[in-house]
């Protein structure tokens, strides 16, 4: 086979699939989406759920084992009283109280969001459907 002939076949089949890809110049003789599951899905109950769990469980269960190591803790260095012990678990409780913390401001903020996201959905639907307040109207005038 000749160099021309090989280009010319490489050719066609390049045409061949440039042809049946996707045009993003036209309009597709489907526009419904295709008829698949919805890309998004939100249950409010669900999401209220979830920050209730965090609020009554999770949170209440974080600062009970954080009580707990501050109890261990304290009686630590004080058996350890004038050793450096004692300041290295100071540290290390210290450090340990400020994971905590962080840990609690997390789960508030992820408690407020679930409470929030319901809201902001819906708001989100009623101000789409506003959006189309004037199409609508044209389309009922016709």
């Amino acid at each position: 086979m000749s160099f021309d002939d090989e280009w010319a076949q490489h050719k066609n089949a390049a045409m061949e699939h440039q042809s049946s890809g996707t045009r993003l110049n036209q309009v597709p003789s489907d526009p419904g989406g295709g008829g698949g599951q919805p890309d998004l899905a939100t249950s409010p109950a669900r999401k209220k759920a979830a920050a209730g769990t965090i609020e009554n469980h999770i949170q209440p269960g974080v600062k009970a084992a954080a009580d707990a190591g501050d109890e261990g803790t304290d009686g630590a260095v004080a058996e350890f009283k004038g050793w450096d012990t004692a300041a290295g678990l100071q540290k290390a409780h210290a450090h340990w109280d400020g994971q905590v913390k962080r840990l609690m401001a997390r789960l508030d903020s992820e408690k407020a969001a679930l409470r929030g996201a319901s809201t902001l959905f819906g708001n989100n639907d009623i101000t789409t459907g506003y959006s189309f307040a004037p199409v609508q109207s044209k389309v009922s005038g016709l």
